[in-house]
């Protein structure tokens, strides 16, 4: 099993949660971050002054599937969040040792 993150912009967690609910991903944990990368944040204006906006918004969506589906769910992120312009964000892949239902006790692959 894998774990999929990913930062994404505001903006667009709604189409992703829709295309991953559409190909059979329901479960997925959502929060709402602050960061950066190679954008360094923005310029804004406020009563006449400028300023450097340079933690913006994000939000972190985070998937746990099979291995087998991990290209497929990254492929449904990255269609869904690209806009083409800097800070679209980015996706990380980890590895999941185990998964225990609290509920049920079920774990792993019958976890999910």
């Amino acid at each position: 099993m894998m774990k999929i993150e990913a930062i994404i912009r505001p903006t667009k967690i709604h189409e992703i949660k829709d295309a991953l609910e559409e190909a059979g991903y329901e479960s997925l944990t959502v929060t709402d971050v602050k960061g950066r990368g190679k954008q360094k944040g923005v310029m804004q204006q406020w009563r006449g002054r400028k300023y450097c906006v340079d933690l913006l918004p994000k939000i972190k969506m985070e998937v746990v599937v099979n291995d087998a589906d991990v290209d497929s769910v990254v492929d449904i992120i990255m269609k869904s969040a690209a806009t083409g312009s800097i800070g679209d964000g980015k996706i990380f892949i980890y590895p999941v040792a185990k998964i225990l239902r609290i509920r049920t006790g079920e774990t792993d692959g019958d976890a999910l």
